[in-house]
């Protein structure tokens, strides 16, 4: 440090009032006589930290400081500054927005490391915004690299030759030896690696998508899509061919979807064995067949009606109705919404010993004793509608559909309802009071529906804020208004349990080590249950429209969606912003 920035430093330092002025005296003293960093010298004589010190440092040189010791860093993230760049100039990217990303620099003065910086954001075409870091917190970041990069080092190497080698004989021989590379050990261990990772990470769905250059890993997580790797394009095939053989599907047939499971066992951590069954789904695109992996963890213990987010009024009216001998339950919501997991709580209290229950599942997503589950196989005409025929001969008490798709299916759940049997499934339309219209549509008769219906569930998930680093935040005043506007309509009893009396309060995660910054960790239902009345029964007709039943929903007190989200943003389960994103969807 010059002498003129020595002197800068030594004035803020004083003026910050945050450590002794004694101690800053003999610093500078000492950083004068040795030409050293006065901030160094201040953690060399133990007065200060290396992150206070940096942190402090960060405020002299005018650029914001971040600690990178707890930051979870994404290899996408990661490959924006090739490693050997990132070692050499003492820089590291850890986080992209948009077209935009944060730079972690040990010496922002660093005129060498500047430059780096700005020919990396000319060659990427990238905006990069400098952060100061220790060289501590440097040191941990750094090893991150080696976290998402160096398991797959050595196989990618190993299948490098793998191919060269395949490849020679193929050229000798005039065979294709894709299958053959798929099958050998290196890219099984890339295929294993993948999964693992996804699994260990808490992912539920894996895409693997062929670009022009490139083999491109997403995992989803709490419903949100990172990306994870990106692999060599020249191994794409024999990567998805190896999926392809685990799932049991056509190598050879890339020109069209298939569909496919397998069971994958593994090491979790502390080393004790986990399997977890996946359901696989290949699509054809214009750079090579892209393949998405939903994680099916049967083992997964099933959680009460509860705990998955049901609350009040809306529980109270599910556990009346799955009482009752008879009758239709609909769960409803888009894809990956939880339906299957709200339908087997119900399963779970009703699983006993004097009743017979009966399912048709595409695919089985959990196994539960006690229970008669079978898979259906479209391929060979076993399909849910000729299922259902099968089971009706099979004397069952509760019978749980996986989906109402079509006329038929529909047709005979509602027959099975009307002759004494409980029946449960799914429909996707986009809330409980969809519905009617919704089978209607189908063809069913509107008094068949309003004899045979008993409730409809329309659920959604949302991001659960991460326990560890939650806190307090001020809503706005245009927040406060929306939130009160909802609370208004919603009946005293299902708002009993708040804390209102001091105001409206709110939560976020600050983001930590546990939920890898993000401030989320898992996700929590929202619901509404629409149940059928005499008020409901007496406006169905072919002509009903959703203003109609959603008039009819009011009368009966039913929660919506977005009031619910709203109720467990003040609960403190997940953020407003979610609530409202559930909201505009």
């Amino acid at each position: 440090m010059n002498g003129s920035n020595l002197k800068k430093a030594y004035e803020f330092l004083i003026s910050q009032s945050t450590v002794d002025k004694k101690d800053i005296d003999k610093a500078f003293e000492t950083s004068k006589k040795n030409n050293a960093d006065i901030f160094d010298v201040l953690v060399e004589m133990n007065i200060i930290s290396k992150e206070n010190a940096t942190e402090v440092k960060a405020k002299f040189l005018g650029v914001p400081y971040i600690n990178l010791r707890e930051k979870i860093i994404t290899s996408d993230v990661l490959n924006e500054i090739p490693e050997k760049a990132a070692l050499f100039y003492k820089i590291v990217p850890f986080e992209k927005i948009g077209n935009s990303i944060k730079v972690a620099m040990v010496d922002p003065n660093n005129i060498d490391a500047m430059d780096a910086l700005k020919f990396i954001s000319i060659k990427r075409n990238i905006k990069t915004e400098v952060y100061l870091v220790s060289q501590n917190g440097f040191g941990i970041a750094m090893k991150q690299y080696k976290t998402f990069g160096e398991e797959l080092k050595n196989v990618l190497e190993n299948v490098d030759r793998q191919i060269i080698t395949d490849e020679n004989k193929r050229k000798k021989e005039g065979e294709d030896n894709v299958e053959k590379i798929a099958e050998q050990a290196p890219v099984s261990k890339v295929v294993d690696i993948i999964i693992s990772n996804a699994v260990e990470g808490k992912a539920s769905d894996i895409h693997i998508e062929s670009e022009e250059n490139e083999l491109k890993v997403r995992y989803r997580l709490d419903g949100v899509l990172h990306n994870s790797l990106k692999l060599p394009k020249k191994i794409s095939s024999a990567v998805i061919s190896r999926i392809k053989i685990l799932s049991n599907l056509k190598i050879d047939e890339t020109r069209k979807p298939q569909d496919g499971r397998f069971r994958f066992v593994f090491s979790g951590n502390g080393g004790i064995e986990k399997s977890v069954d996946l359901r696989v789904s290949t699509f054809p695109t214009v750079n090579g067949e892209k393949v998405v992996m939903r994680i099916l963890d049967t083992s997964s213990n099933i959680g009460s009606l509860e705990n998955l987010g049901i609350h009040k009024k809306g529980l109270k009216v599910i556990n009346e109705n799955i009482k009752k001998p008879y009758g239709i339950i609909l769960v409803t919501g888009p894809t990956g919404s939880g339906k299957s997991t709200t339908l087997y709580a119900m399963l779970k209290i009703l699983n006993k010993e004097g009743v017979n229950i009966v399912t048709l599942e595409d695919p089985v997503e959990y196994f539960m004793a006690g229970i008669n589950q079978s898979q259906i196989k479209a391929e060979i005409g076993y399909t849910f509608s000729s299922g259902l025929r099968s089971i009706l001969r099979q004397d069952p008490d509760i019978i749980m559909v996986g989906e109402i798709r079509d006329k038929e299916t529909a047709e005979l759940a509602t027959h099975a309802a009307l002759t004494g049997h409980l029946v449960l499934s799914t429909l996707h339309t986009n809330s409980s009071i969809g519905v009617i219209p919704r089978l209607i549509d189908m063809g069913i008769e509107p008094f068949l529906i309003s004899s045979s219906l008993n409730i409809a569930i329309g659920q959604r998930l949302v991001r659960r804020i991460c326990k560890k680093c939650k806190e307090e935040i001020k809503p706005t005043a245009e927040v406060k208004k929306n939130i009160q506007e909802e609370l208004d309509k919603i009946t005293d009893d299902q708002k009993e349990h708040l804390d209102l009396e001091n105001g409206i309060k709110l939560f976020c995660g600050k983001g930590c080590k546990k939920c890898k910054q993000s401030g989320f960790s898992g996700r929590v239902g929202v619901y509404e249950v629409f149940k059928m009345t005499p008020g409901v029964e007496s406006i169905m007709s072919s002509k009903v429209t959703d203003a109609e039943i959603e008039k009819e929903a009011e009368k009966q007190g039913m929660l919506t969606m977005k009031q619910d989200a709203i109720i467990k943003a003040l609960e403190g389960l997940t953020t407003i912003e979610e609530a409202l994103r559930l909201a505009e969807d």
